[in-house]
Formats: C-alpha cells, structure tokens, sequence
C-alpha cells in the first residue's frame, strides 16, 4: 500500500458515512450539514488521487455555492421546530471522530506530497479568453448548470409562500 492509501481509505469511509447520514436524518439542517461533510471528503478524495483543480471546485462550488443554495431553501421552507433533545456522548463524538479523520488525511497529504514543495509554474488567463472558453465551447454545460440552480430557488419560493386566503363569494 502506498503512504496515500490508508488517508485514501479514510476519506472514502467519511464520504459513505457522512452521506449515508445526509440522507437518513429528519431535520434537514442536519442533513445539510452531513451533506457539506460528504463534498468536503470527495474533495480530499480528489486532492489525494492528484486533481487539485478538481478539489477546488469541490469546495468552491457544491461545499461553497450550491450547499448555500440548499440551506436557503431549508430555511425558506421553515421546518417545524422539534423539541430539543439532550444528547449522549455518541452524539457529540461522532462529528469530533469525523474531525479528525479529515485532518488526519489533510495532514498526511500535505507531509506526503513532494509536490507540495515544488514551486508553481506561472500561468495567466484574459477574461476574454476564459468567457470564449465558458460561453462557447462549454455554452450548453453553462446553460444546464444555471437551470439546475434555477429549480430548487423557484420551488422554495412555490413551498415557502404565504397559503392564500380564501375569496369572498359575491351574492
């Protein structure tokens, strides 16, 4: 085994465990916050298989952007607030063991890469090389991205609406 392989192992375990328990909570604020625990682990996934860029946008755009967008939603519905429930000691270790297993595999990915020490190639883009880039050959991708941002927003403000009033005949 390589010396990435076991925080490999480990940070798969927390994306099946942290998304395993995204979708079997009740209050959906937990879920959301199992859910971010879920992209933050596919990200150290991506970043110990050697795609930086990739676990950048991991945590850029669905840990960052879209989980935003599910928490607006949450909270636009307006869930029924539960009763408090004091929590053992299982509750409170769980995400503490999460914790550590994330800074674990952090830790040994930045003692463990060589790369790390490399220095960086210099690199520049115009913005109008990147928007010929976005808005042409990658337009539909754009297009669809936008549609599924879209949806959810417009079915909080449909859910998270104010019931009508019933009209008054007139005799």
């Amino acid at each position: 085994m390589t010396p990435l392989g076991l925080p490999l192992y480990l940070a798969g375990l927390l994306v099946f465990v942290s998304t395993a328990l995204a979708v079997t909570r009740r209050d959906p604020v937990h879920a959301v916050v199992w859910l971010i625990a879920s992209f933050l682990g596919t990200a150290l996934v991506f970043a110990l298989l050697g795609a930086p860029v990739l676990a950048a946008l991991q945590v850029i755009l669905y840990a960052g952007g879209i989980l935003v967008l599910f928490l607006f939603v949450v909270m636009t519905i307006r869930p029924e607030p539960r009763e408090a429930r004091t929590g053992g000691r299982l509750r409170r270790l769980l995400p503490l063991l999460f914790f550590g297993a994330a800074v674990l595999g952090v830790g040994l990915l930045v003692l463990a890469d060589p790369a790390g020490r490399a220095g960086l190639v210099a690199s520049s883009v115009t913005p109008r090389d990147l928007g010929s880039l976005v808005f042409g050959r990658y337009a539909v991708a754009v297009e669809v991205a936008s549609i599924l941002l879209f949806v959810p927003l417009v079915g909080a403000l449909f859910l998270g609406r104010e019931p009508r009033q019933p009209r008054e005949e007139t005799p």
